[in-house]
């Protein structure tokens, strides 16, 4: 079998489950773009210093739990990043969107945020269930930065660990800056102000993201070049480090906003993506 017969294969194996992926894919989107808005009104009660809450997964989670159908809520999002993971899962073994879409790196890629959005989605569901599986970001991160740290050439792991991050974050702010997400949209289908809006929400929401994941790798970086654990931060300490700067609180109102606003494009992206 030659490599054009697996990718016709793998085409027609991806038309008949389109209903199902697409339908994953969107809930998915929908229920990151929830997780987000609530990490983004957490981090802006912080820097106005009127909340003790965590500023991530965690903190999002218990704020919904605490809400009139709490439960119902945290299971539906636990369902819906099952979702994403399926979809990043098909492009996988399908290929993704696009004429580009079944190169081994496209593949790869996705098989990572598979990988990735399914341990979130099990965080979420163990939250729903009552484990409490989604506990503080910060002290998850040194607790594996530290068992890192103990395997043997841990520090060089932590430091390429963080690196990555650090590097992914860059990319993040680059891609949003050249508003690299409308070759994934449906842009044909939007008016003149819904498409400006999904380009204020898209490059700010992008961008806040990205600089929070460049400070996480550059904490886990330092981390590891000063062989301590406890430097590594999650992304609550990372968003409370922003209100250490020389502009104070101020720098964390404006990653806040950018988070909420990714929150807003999420759902634009669950309207409008190409699945």
């Amino acid at each position: 079998m030659n490599a054009s017969t697996m990718t016709r294969g793998g085409r027609a194996g991806k038309r008949k489950a389109a209903p199902a992926i697409e339908g994953a894919a969107r809930a998915g989107f929908t229920a990151r773009g929830v997780i987000y808005l609530l990490v983004g009104l957490l981090a802006l009660q912080i820097a106005f210093g009127g909340s003790g809450k965590q500023a991530d997964q965690g903190g999002a989670l218990q704020e919904v739990a605490g809400k009139p159908f709490g439960g119902t809520v945290l299971w539906a999002l636990g369902v819906g990043l099952v979702g994403m993971a399926l979809w990043r899962l098909s492009e996988t073994v399908f290929g993704a969107a696009g004429p580009d879409g079944g190169k081994a790196k496209k593949r790869l890629t996705s098989a990572a945020r598979a990988v990735f959005y399914g341990f979130v989605a099990y965080t979420v569901l163990s939250f729903a269930a009552g484990s409490g599986g989604s506990g503080s970001s910060d002290g998850k991160s040194k607790d594996a930065t530290a068992r890192a740290m103990d395997l043997p050439a841990g520090q060089w792991l932590v430091a390429a660990a963080g690196v990555g991050i650090l590097c992914a974050g860059v990319w993040m702010v680059v891609q949003a800056a050249r508003r690299k997400y409308h070759k994934h949209m449906r842009l044909g289908e939007m008016s003149h102000r819904v498409r400006r809006t999904v380009d204020v929400t898209g490059v700010g929401g992008g961008v806040a993201r990205g600089l929070v994941f460049a400070v996480a790798g550059g904490f886990a970086l330092r981390a590891a070049v000063e062989y301590e654990p406890d430097k590594a931060k999650g992304m609550d300490d990372t968003l409370r480090s922003f209100t250490e700067t020389p502009v104070g609180p101020w720098l964390l109102v404006f990653i806040a906003v950018g988070l909420m606003l990714f929150g807003l494009f999420s759902f634009a992206m669950a309207r409008y993506r190409k699945v």
